[in-house]
């Protein structure tokens, strides 16, 4: 993996991670991913690169990206990605994106379909669905009795004891610096996603269709931030769509089931 910076207007600048050779596809994380939770690239990003490359940058505000004092909503956030393409020379892009990655990737595809060759989202935030809220990530960042992050991760993983999830939110008190890297992620997502019932766009849904290029839409079977309907609602709304579900995964099924979910996707975003 490398990492570099690119210099955006009004003296922004976003931190960079890349690797691989074959088609460029852009990826922009989620919550437990690389520049939310992980400094480097995980077994999910390394079966990407060895298909595709991949470039994938933090979000304004995460890990070395500038912060921006003018972003306050997730309309800001898909001109801030339009001139990150720009200045990569990306006329036209394979897209990929996780959690609230998944959820700006798609406020990116009904906008600008034009730009956006292929579209995968893995288990994406975004939607409001009537009766299926996304559950408060929030609330979950508080630790339980000062000491306990098993709800974050409950809601974050299939299995909250497993050694990824604690990995990546330990109990007590991590490392400072991922530590920090965590709050940067949060504090990002407060920001568009802080309106109950949390982490969406009301008029997302609707919107689906005008992206008309292939999408694919890979959710964990206990995928307990967002439920079910989330998926289906993705894959039903676009016009040329289909909805995978990964068995043995929650919310973070590329972290729980690397090797399946890369899979799905370097074959997806590598077609013609």
């Amino acid at each position: 993996m490398s990492a570099r910076e690119v210099a955006l207007p009004r003296g922004r600048k976003v931190q960079i991670a890349e690797a691989g050779d074959g088609p460029a596809a852009v990826y922009l994380h989620g919550i437990a991913d690389i520049h939310g939770a992980s400094f480097g690239w995980l077994p999910f990003h390394e079966a990407l690169a060895e298909r595709l490359a991949l470039i994938a940058p933090a979000h304004p505000g995460c890990a070395a990206s500038s912060e921006d004092e003018a972003l306050e909503t997730v309309d800001d956030l898909v001109f801030h990605y339009l001139e990150l393409f720009d200045a990569l020379g990306l006329e036209t892009l394979r897209l990929a994106g996780s959690c609230i990655g998944g959820w700006i990737a798609a406020e990116i595809a009904v906008r600008h379909p034009e730009r956006i060759e292929r579209l995968a989202l893995v288990g994406p935030t975004g939607l409001f669905v009537p009766r299926a809220p996304i559950a408060d990530v929030f609330w979950e960042t508080h630790p339980a009795d000062g000491v306990s992050f098993a709800a974050l991760r409950g809601l974050l993983f299939g299995d909250a004891g497993s050694e990824t999830a604690r990995a990546m939110f330990p109990d007590l008190r991590g490392d400072i610096d991922q530590e920090v890297l965590r709050y940067q992620l949060f504090r990002f997502a407060s920001r568009i996603g802080f309106n109950p019932p949390y982490l969406h766009s009301r008029r997302l849904a609707e919107r689906l269709g005008r992206y008309r290029a292939p999408a694919l839409v890979v959710q964990g079977a206990d995928d307990r931030l967002g439920p079910r309907r989330h998926g289906e609602v993705y894959a039903e709304g676009f016009a040329d769509a289909r909805l995978e579900i990964v068995d043995g995964a929650g919310h973070s099924a590329f972290a729980e089931r690397p090797g399946a979910v890369a899979a799905l996707v370097a074959d997806f975003l590598a077609g013609p």
